[in-house]
């Protein structure tokens, strides 16, 4: 089975280029949407580190798997992380695109959005002025330049899924619960089930132009993973892989999973 995690701003439909593929190819396929997204419940709580990863342990269970592989992007791959930290014999491996290890988080590159994201109201108010515009345009900045990959109906899609009350404050949780959990007992116990490390292989996808994540806060996930990591760079790609260059990230997930059977 694969499970695969959309980033912040996106839902399910992040990976319809990835599905059909992957179904194809023999393999059980679920692409869900993270608690607070799409169709999914829009709690009061629950997007903490521990809640998240018992979410994906609940979709596994309830497909009728024992294990699965994680194939996260973004905000989605520290959801996997969680989920490799408190439910390890429910992760067959992990696939992280574009998205760090949470203890090696990239806080100069990434710290001032993070810091944003804490502030109340206005970070909401910012994603649904103006019809949503914030979306598509984080979208299309984030890919490597002069990169056309999102035509003007798919934005207005993504735009519509976040703009869904209270879609933009519950997207928005799980950043400030990464923060702010840095202090609490909740960030403690993740860091140390963090640090025992993982036996689940690692495929790690980075675009060489990704202008949010650096290579080396990928590349560090190494010294927690005590199984194979491979890497691999996509040229002229940003930080949407899987959208930017989608058969290269299906050729890739597809090779790789191959040789795990």
């Amino acid at each position: 089975m694969v499970v695969l995690l959309h980033g912040f701003a996106e839902f399910w439909w992040a990976w319809r280029h990835q599905i059909v593929p992957l179904d194809a190819a023999g393999y059980a396929v679920a692409a869900m949407d993270l608690r607070g997204y799409g169709a999914s419940d829009k709690t009061p709580r629950g997007y903490d580190a521990r809640t998240t990863a018992g979410d994906i342990a609940g979709v596994i269970r309830s497909l009728g798997h024992r294990q699965a592989v994680l194939v996260g992007h973004d905000w989605g791959g520290m959801a996997a992380w969680a989920a490799s930290a408190y439910v390890p014999e429910q992760v067959r491996a992990l696939v992280m695109i574009a998205s760090p290890h949470p203890l090696t988080y990239p806080w100069r590159r990434a710290g001032r959005e993070l810091a944003w994201a804490q502030l109340p109201v206005l970070p909401e108010r910012r994603i649904v002025a103006r019809s949503g515009a914030y979306v598509e345009h984080l979208l299309r900045s984030r890919a490597a330049p002069g990169r056309d990959w999102l035509p003007d109906q798919d934005a207005r899609r993504y735009r519509d899924a976040l703009m869904l009350w209270p879609s933009p404050h519950c997207a928005l949780e799980y950043q400030r619960m990464f923060a702010r959990d840095r202090l609490r007992s909740a960030g403690r116990e993740l860091r140390r089930a963090l640090r025992r490390g993982t036996t689940a292989p690692l495929l790690s996808i980075h675009g060489r132009e990704d202008p949010v994540l650096p290579l080396v806060a990928m590349t560090s996930a190494q010294r927690y993973v005590a199984g194979p990591h491979r890497v691999i760079q996509l040229p002229g790609v940003g930080h949407l892989p899987h959208e930017e260059d989608p058969d290269a990230v299906t050729d890739a997930l597809l090779g790789w999973l191959s040789a795990l059977e």
